[in-house]
């Protein structure tokens, strides 16, 4: 099966998850299934408070991260994650595929630095039971992230680049699920 996976990477607040989301939405119109998960930010008075988890499939939204100092048992310099919130994403990951689109934003340093958060994400990613795979990764860890999928020769754009090849992205993702689909009808229906 021909897949694809791209990384989406760029610095703080440069569009990476909004252009995540015009990509869903546009493959959607497309009639593609689409998975994943996406992290938008909770702003208050125009400071960042927050992260939330938003499963891709069902809508459904979680609080995820709070930007606080205060302990926790999951945590980077910034955010303390719920680590409930953070297996009910995983448990989400798991089911997500086969799938036409999987979106993951991000894998960041809980993953690919200390072995924690979404690390799940990976065996996704190696299972390869999609046809487009958008992984959302900062610049600094791209090359933790390529030596840990090292099949994978992965093209690295940034925001404004996903948004400008996404027609020929989607267009050659075609429904990998509905092909899926009908392959276990027809064995099915053989008896087999």
């Amino acid at each position: 099966m021909e897949r694809q996976l791209v990384i989406v990477s760029g610095p703080r607040g440069s569009g990476k998850t909004t252009a995540c989301l015009r990509l869903i939405e546009r493959a959607r119109q497309r009639g593609l299934n689409c998975a994943g998960l996406i992290s938008p930010a909770r702003f208050q008075a125009g400071r960042k408070v927050g992260i939330d988890v938003l499963d891709v499939r069902s809508g459904e939204r979680r609080a995820l991260g709070e930007a606080d100092q205060l302990p926790g048992e999951l945590r980077t310099l910034a955010f303390r994650f719920d680590p409930s919130a953070v297996v009910w994403g995983a448990d989400h990951l798991n089911t997500a595929c086969p799938c036409d689109v999987l979106v993951v934003d991000e894998l960041g340093p809980l993953e690919l630095e200390r072995g924690q958060g979404w690390v799940n994400a990976l065996d996704v990613l190696r299972d390869g039971q999609f046809r487009l795979a958008v992984i959302v990764v900062r610049p600094e860890l791209v090359s933790i992230f390529q030596q840990t999928l090292p099949d994978a020769s992965t093209p690295i754009l940034g925001p404004e680049s996903l948004e400008n090849q996404w027609d020929a992205l989607l267009a050659r993702s075609g429904s990998h699920a509905a092909r899926l689909r009908a392959a276990s009808t027809t064995v099915a229906a053989s008896g087999a």
